[in-house]
């Protein structure tokens, strides 16, 4: 049976952070190398704001598709999980049922600090600029694009990194240079171009569209790049029932914009703190998240 966990709770380790959905601890290193517990909870972000309700099983359902891209992409590029489960290290008196698909132990990494967006389709925050300036973080694009339309080839298109209750801005490739230096820019833009690539030609076999996501990257101490946090999750990733999928409209999605459209519609200002969620609302949520995980990865977690 799937849990519900709105805040971890492990008493004797250290918390290093609290995002808006994960919860993050230091773990003693082990063979040389810094580890971290990184637990998913049910916490749903929206506008970057921390809403009061959880979508239960939604940790669950984010971790297990992430490690599910993990495992297939590792040829593609090392990622941050280590093999260890998170019973192992767990305190004593934990439930450990309630931590058992949403927790993983990963090496700890200096975080590149920036969002890593690819995206394949005019959608979003991305459309928004396209219609006031041509352009989607200074690359401009061909005249005459309609809402939803696939772009001549998948573009690098970064954010910075807001804390809870901040909101991301869109920044140029000049931008991501300035912060990180030229060869790790690089190094990032290429990798997240490579994998989005790879998973939606994936996922189009599975009848979905990626229209966009976001990845996170950290260095260890001899530089090498590796992948972290989430991977291709309906929190991190527009994803779209192909046979609904029209130019010119905002298609259906497996992931959490029904919910930024249930916000909308009620004119929230997109300031903390978020208004409550109706159970109806909630219960159409996790049955999207559960949707995309099975259609994805042949998983469900009943």
């Amino acid at each position: 049976m799937s849990t519900t966990l709105l805040q971890a709770d492990l008493p004797g380790l250290t918390l290093v952070h609290r995002g808006k959905v994960r919860d993050v601890y230091a773990l003693p290193p082990a063979a040389g190398v810094e580890r971290l517990l990184i637990v998913a909870t049910d916490r749903l972000s929206a506008f970057d704001v921390v809403l009061p309700d959880p979508i239960p099983g939604k940790g669950e359902m984010l971790t297990q598709l992430s490690n599910f891209w993990f495992a297939r992409s590792a040829a593609l590029m090392p990622n941050h999980l280590l093999d260890t489960a998170p019973s192992a290290v767990l305190p004593a008196g934990v439930d450990a049922r309630l931590y058992a698909r949403r927790a993983v132990v990963a090496r700890r990494l200096k975080p590149v600090p920036i969002e890593a967006i690819a995206r394949g389709y005019l959608i979003g925050s991305g459309w928004k600029d396209y219609q006031a300036t041509g352009k989607v973080c200074g690359i401009a694009l061909p005249p005459g694009l309609r809402l939803a339309e696939q772009l001549p080839e998948p573009i690098f298109t970064p954010s910075t990194k807001a804390a809870a209750g901040d909101h991301d801005e869109n920044v140029d490739f000049d931008a991501v240079v300035a912060k990180v230096g030229a060869e790790l820019a690089e190094r990032v833009r290429e990798a997240t171009l490579r994998l989005y690539r790879w998973a939606a030609d994936y996922a189009a076999r599975r009848g979905i569209l990626i229209a966009d996501t976001k990845f996170e990257f950290g260095t260890d101490e001899a530089g090498r790049l590796y992948i972290m946090d989430e991977m291709l999750t309906p929190d991190s990733s527009r994803f779209w029932p192909a046979d609904a999928y029209r130019v010119g409209s905002p298609p259906p999605s497996y992931d959490k914009q029904y919910v930024r459209d249930y916000l909308e519609s009620i004119g929230w200002d997109k300031r903390p703190p978020g208004p409550r969620l109706p159970p109806e609302v909630i219960a159409a949520t996790a049955a999207k998240y559960a949707e995309a995980l099975a259609r994805l990865a042949d998983l469900r977690l009943d």
